[in-house]
Parts: structure tokens; C-alpha cells; sequence
């Protein structure tokens, strides 16, 4: 698939995304991102509004996280926060120290689909969520990505390597958001 070919996918799929979805799906990753802008960090309240708005299964982390002090979440979801705001390094770099942030947190150890929307409150101009159905849209647009450690890293590679083809295209400017909502609506 060509650039151009990937492009195409990119928009329509952006296009089908926002024909369908209402707005308000996305509220409560809104007023989460509101108050991290406030406070620098996420609290446990705004981690359990991020996992109804995934829809993630409920583990057994759950409890830990719950009896974790609030103090104690907030200071690792701070460096969090820091880490992917961090304009000096590129955006990939940023995506994956804030991800090894997140990684004392009950339920931030394995996987990156909480993880990554967590990052992506702490940054919503740089940063996307990843999930399966974005990986099915990165194979759909012949971007594959391999499993393993520092996988979230490398989904935000290629997240910055649509953007980029995108613009290049004539496309537009597009968020890294934009993209991961596109490789969602492709892999659904």
C-alpha cells in the first residue's frame, strides 16, 4: 500500500468515525482531561472514568488500585503526565517514558490499552490510545505491529508516521487522536 493509498484509508475511516460516533461518547475522556490539565496528575476517580470509557474488563487490579493511597497514585500518574508532555525528546520517546511511569500502577503493567489512555489525558495533542482495533487498522493500512515490550512505543511510531504521510499528502495537520480514532473505526 502506498502512502497516498494509507492516506485515503486514514481519512475515510476519521470521516466514517465521526459520521457515526456522537460527541458525546467522549465526555468523560474530556472532563478527564480538563482536570489533569488542572492538577498534572490523575487521581483514582479519573483512572476508573478512563476504564468505563474504554470499556476494559474489570481485573483483579482493581482492588490494589483501590487501596492504593491517592497521594501515591497521583505522584506516579504526575510523572506520567511530565514524562508525556516532555516537548524536548520526540513524541515516541515521550509516549514510552510515560508508559514505564505508569508501570508501578495496578493494571499498568501489561497491556497499553489503559496505559495509553491515561498518556493520552496527560497529553491530547500528542498523544493516541491504543487498543486491538487499532492494531487491526494498522494492519489494514500495512503498518504491523509486533507484540512485546515497548509495543505502545512502537504503535506511536506509527502513529507519527501517518501523521506525517498524512500532511505530506496534503491531507491536513492531523492529532495523533485523529489517527488512532481512524485505525479504531478501520479494525471495527
Amino acid at each position: 500500500m502506498t502512502a497516498a493509498e494509507r492516506c485515503e484509508e486514514i481519512v475515510k475511516a476519521l470521516a466514517g468515525y465521526r459520521a457515526t460516533v456522537p460527541g458525546c461518547y467522549d465526555e468523560p475522556l474530556h472532563e478527564v482531561i480538563e482536570r489533569v490539565q488542572r492538577s498534572g496528575s490523575l487521581g483514582k476517580v479519573d483512572i476508573g472514568a478512563l476504564y468505563l470509557w474504554k470499556r476494559i474488563p474489570q481485573g483483579r487490579w482493581g482492588l490494589k488500585l483501590l487501596t492504593m493511597p491517592e497521594a501515591q497514585v497521583r505522584g506516579i500518574t504526575a510523572a506520567a503526565v511530565q514524562a508525556a508532555r516532555n516537548e524536548d525528546v520526540p513524541t515516541p520517546d515521550a509516549a514510552e517514558a510515560a508508559r514505564k511511569a505508569l508501570s508501578p500502577l495496578p493494571g499498568m503493567r501489561t497491556g497499553d490499552a489503559l496505559p495509553s489512555a491515561l498518556i493520552l489525558a496527560a497529553a491530547p495533542d500528542r498523544m493516541a490510545v491504543y487498543d486491538r482495533r487499532a492494531r487491526k487498522g494498522l494492519a489494514k493500512v500495512c503498518l504491523p505491529l509486533r507484540d512485546g515490550p515497548g509495543r505502545y512505543r512502537r504503535y506511536m511510531d506509527l502513529v507519527e508516521q501517518c501523521r506525517v504521510e498524512l500532511a505530506e499528502q496534503g491531507a491536513g495537520i492531523h492529532t495523533a487522536r485523529d489517527v488512532d480514532l481512524a485505525l479504531y473505526w478501520l479494525g471495527g
